[in-house]
């Protein structure tokens, strides 16, 4: 699968459904390794300038010598926007080879009665958990999606 066809796919995936709780989104992570489990985290919630406080806090943290992963929302022109370390977006290559393993975990638990599938958001942050891991990151600064003790962040 390409970059570009993966991307689509992950666009078609539900946007904006919410199953309140985060069984689903547990029950993912455990399949793919709890790879969140293997850095430290700054979850930076509020109103207005979310994005602008988490580049800034990761740029600060990357000047004192951290291996920063950084996870944000929405991106401007590009998906990979949203999935830096140490300020690169995540390559090409990475979102195909992790976003098609996730895929078929995400199969995998449809097949097994899983309530609903990811939300878009979701597979995305599972993603950007997963190659977070890969890279050895320090810490990761992430911007709450919808916010709240439920919120797949």
């Amino acid at each position: 699968m390409s970059y570009t066809d993966l991307v689509d796919w992950m666009f078609n995936l539900e946007r904006f459904g919410i199953k309140l709780g985060l069984d689903n989104m547990r029950e993912f992570l455990d399949r793919i390794g709890n790879p969140h489990h293997e850095f430290r985290s700054i979850h930076v919630t509020g109103t207005n300038g979310k994005g602008s406080v988490c580049t800034f806090l990761a740029d600060v943290l990357n000047a004192h010598g951290f291996r920063v992963g950084l996870y944000t929302s929405p991106h401007l022109v590009d998906f990979r926007e949203r999935i830096k370390v140490d300020g690169q977006d995540i390559p090409e290559e990475a979102v195909v080879r992790i976003g098609e393993e996730l895929r078929s975990e995400m199969v995998s638990m449809a097949k097994e009665g899983t309530e609903k599938q990811l939300t878009f958001f979701e597979f995305t942050t599972g993603l950007a958990f997963r190659y977070f891991a890969e890279e050895h990151v320090d810490i990761v600064v992430a911007e709450v999606g919808m916010g709240g003790r439920l919120d797949a962040t």
